[in-house]
Formats: C-alpha cells, sequence, structure tokens
C-alpha cells in the first residue's frame, strides 16, 4: 500500500508535507497529524505522550517529514549523552544519520559550550524531556534563534517549583491517558506494591525536612536516614517476595546507597550492579548490555534511567528512594 500524502499550509508561510507512515501505531499517526495541525497556528509545541509510548519514534517520523516538506536543517537537543546515543541510533532507523547534516543530536551541555562552532541554523528545535527546557541553557536557544521552529517531546509536563511552560511553548497537546493506554493493549498493566502509611518506613521519610536545590528531598540526609542495612534488607525481602526470578530497575538515593544495595542483592543470590554518574561510558554501556541479555538481573542507579531509557524487557522497577516530584515519579 502507498502512503497517504497531502500537503498542510502554514500560516507562516511555509509548507509542510504530512505522509502517513504505516510504520507507526496509530495514536502516533493522530500525535502527528495534531502537531502538524498546530504548527499552522503556533511556531513552537508542546507534546505530552505517556513514558514508553514511543515518543522517540515518533520524534524521527516527525524529523523526517519536517526534512522533506518545508526545512533543511534539524537539531535535537537531549540533556545526556546516553540518550543522544539513543536518539541518534532511532534517528538512524529512519534513514537520517550525521553524515547528511541535515539533524544533528546533541546534548544540551555540549551546544552550550560549542554553539558558536556550529555550522547553520536551525529550522527546527527539537526538545527532548522538554520538562528541562525552563533550564537557563534552553532559554538561550530560543534567544538565539526566534525563527527556528521548537518542538518539546515529554511525558510529564510539570515541575516541582510548579513554573510553567507557556513562556517556551505556545500549545501542548496530550496523548491518551496511562490507563487507555494499558486498555488499548500498548502498555503493560502492572501491580503496586507500597509501605505502609503507618509504617517505620514511611516515619522515616516523613522525618525528612531539608530540600535540594530542585525543591525535592535533599539526598544528602536521605542517605543519611535510609542507607541503612535494616532498609536495604527489607528493599530485598520485597523483591524475593514479588518479583523473584525477575528483571528490575531499582532507583537508589545516591552512588553510596546503590552500592549497598547491588552487593547485598548480590549476596543472596540476585545478581546485580550499580551504575551512576561514575561509571564509565563503555562500562555502562557493557553493563546494561548484560542486563537486557540476562547476564545480570538488577540494575541499581542513580538518576541513570529516570528519562528515557528504552528497555522493553524491564520486568519490574523498585523505588528505593522516595521523592517529591510528580514528574520523577511518573518517569
Amino acid at each position: 500500500m502507498r502512503p497517504s500524502l497531502f500537503l498542510l499550509s502554514v500560516a507562516t508561510g511555509i509548507r509542510i508535507m504530512y505522509c502517513k507512515n504505516d510504520c507507526l501505531r496509530d495514536y502516533q499517526q493522530e500525535m502527528k497529524l495534531r502537531l502538524f495541525e498546530e504548527w499552522e497556528l503556533h511556531r513552537s509545541v508542546m507534546v505530552q505522550m505517556p513514558t514508553g509510548t514511543g515518543k522517540t519514534h515518533l520524534l524521527a517520523a516527525i524529523v523526517r517529514e519536517f526534512l522533506c516538506g518545508s526545512g533543511s536543517r534539524v537539531w535535537i537537543v537531549a540533556h545526556r549523552r546516553e540518550l543522544v546515543e539513543q536518539i541518534e541510533e532511532t534517528v538512524s532507523r529512519y534513514g537520517m544519520g550525521r553524515e547528511d547534516g541535515s539533524v544533528r543530536v546533541m546534548s544540551i551541555q555540549w551546544l552550550s559550550r560549542n554553539r558558536k562552532i556550529v555550522n547553520g541554523q536551525p529550522d527546527l528545535i527539537v526538545i527532548d524531556e522538554a520538562h528541562h527546557a525552563l533550564a537557563e541553557t534552553y532559554r538561550e536557544l530560543w534567544k538565539s534563534y526566534p525563527e527556528a521552529r521548537k518542538l518539546g517531546m515529554t511525558a510529564t509536563p510539570c515541575r516541582l517549583n510548579r513554573k510553567g511552560f507557556t513562556d517556551l511553548f505556545d500549545t501542548l497537546i496530550t496523548s491518551w491517558s496511562i490507563a487507555e493506554f494499558i486498555g488499548r493493549g500498548w502498555l503493560s498493566s502492572f501491580d503496586y506494591v507500597s509501605i505502609r502509611a503507618n509504617s517505620r518506613e514511611q516515619r522515616l521519610i516523613d522525618s525528612l525536612k531539608k530540600r535540594g536545590a530542585d525543591g525535592d528531598y535533599q539526598v544528602k540526609e536521605m542517605n543519611a536516614v535510609l542507607n541503612r542495612e535494616t532498609g536495604i534488607r527489607q528493599l530485598y525481602e520485597s523483591v524475593r517476595r514479588y518479583a523473584a526470578g525477575k528483571k528490575g530497575i531499582v532507583y537508589a538515593v545516591s552512588i553510596a546507597h546503590a552500592r549497598q544495595i547491588a552487593a547485598y542483592y548480590s549476596l543472596h543470590g540476585v545478581e546485580s550492579v550499580a551504575i551512576d554518574s561514575r561509571t564509565p561510558a563503555l562500562e555502562r554501556k557493557e553493563l546494561v548490555e548484560d542486563f537486557r541479555r540476562g547476564k545480570i538481573s538488577v540494575l541499581v542507579n542513580v538518576d541513570i534511567f529516570s528519562e528515557g531509557f528504552d528497555c522493553p524487557d524491564v520486568e519490574f522497577v523498585q523505588l528505593a528512594r522516595p521523592t517529591l516530584s510528580l514528574a520523577k515519579y511518573l518517569q
């Protein structure tokens, strides 16, 4: 079947080609069409889709059609180098690579340091995990490239400080709810197990008074209160009881906490490794591959897999750290 194809006239004077892509799921097709319709009215659009629903594939399809229709250069900006590699891999599946120069995938840190040496002006800037876009490093892109279209992709268009995004994005497009995705078979249903409201663990969490720069619990205080053998033993018992023999990811408070958890789990027969910002990139990649192949049962991480990590065979997630952030919790 040949793809259906038509042109959308855009109020700002450009014409964007919309082509039905049979590689996309129905809801991704719907979101893409809605985006192109919004681009008739607005230059900067934020798109919200739940974690696990294929935002990166949608992003790649949008970029390819933008280049076919009206643009010649697209920048895709992420906030971590791991996400850069993952996006590059997905974009390459859609026939776009570094070699042709039309699409560049960069971390915001690299771009901030090297913007003066990056050739050309972007026609479209795509912000991955766009709830980070309130940072000044992102705002500079709006100031420096006011004529470029902006597309923000996120599962969680919210911030702990309650600041909105209306000064950056003109409109928000939301997809189905998580319940709808589960009901239609696109996301897995899940069982949720939590500590009791009046438990010792909850009282320890309630005792946390200090806040970090982001408004969430302070890491140093969390580590002092929660990085103890009694707490780690209870985390292990939860895995043993509810997820025995399954592959999973644990979200720890700190590097020390992650390493303690991984050591305790491994000592008790659950092959586990800790991954954090100090883990060399090559080693981190090898550990993730070992996890995918089943050589490792549990990855204990500190803010490494909180956003954008793509590994469909994860069977359980354990939150070993409390958070006040709705965005972090949903991610």
